[in-house]
């Protein structure tokens, strides 16, 4: 871990404190809204370079996160390799890399999951590096999960690094969870557990 990283990873807490105390990026929304086009025809492209076909995660939820290395809520990745862990039966976590906020993500694909793997023990998807905010080089993704009018009802692109977008089992965008909301929280936990 560089020194910037562990830097981070002490101030962390004092950055949910700080978000918590001002309820700055603790906003929750949710819809049971189905989405007008399909996500399961998007296209998404590993850190490996190979494309994930969303096809095979048909009747499993969804958290697709934001994420960068060098951010101060990167030790999230420890709370999303938990959710992990303990619901991947039902659960598929994936992470996009993105350098949208500020130069936080490492230069290369290889380097960002090398630093994933060595730090914080993800095995979860990691996608290749992409924009995540809303301009002209938007991912395909995140265009779905920002256009109302591809999702449903959602508008909202991620403010910072490590928001969360939730999908059910039917590929319906159900959830957005602000950036300083854990995922370990009661209610990203109650929302992946609820039966739609």
């Amino acid at each position: 871990m560089t020194t910037k990283q562990s830097i981070m990873v002490f101030v962390y807490p004092v950055i949910k404190l700080i978000s918590k105390l001002f309820k700055k990026n603790m906003q929750i929304s949710q819809s049971q809204t189905a989405s007008k086009t399909s996500f399961y025809d998007l296209s998404m492209k590993k850190s490996s370079g190979e494309n994930l076909d969303l096809t095979t995660l048909k009747n499993k939820k969804i958290l697709i996160v934001n994420t960068a290395s060098d951010c101060g809520f990167t030790p999230q990745y420890d709370g999303l390799q938990k959710l992990y862990d303990e619901n991947n039966s039902d659960l598929v976590v994936i992470a996009f890399p993105s350098n949208d906020f500020g130069e936080q993500e490492k230069k290369n694909d290889l380097a960002i999951e090398d630093f994933c793997k060595v730090n914080f023990g993800v095995t979860f998807p990691l996608m290749s590096k992409s924009t995540v905010v809303k301009n002209a080089e938007q991912n395909e993704v995140f265009k779905w999960l920002t256009d109302s009018s591809k999702n449903g009802w959602n508008d909202k692109a991620p403010s910072w690094n490590f928001c969360k977008y939730l999908i059910d089992e039917n590929g319906n965008l159900t959830h957005f969870f602000e950036a300083a909301i854990e995922p370990t929280d009661n209610k990203i936990i109650d929302a992946i557990k609820s039966k739609n």
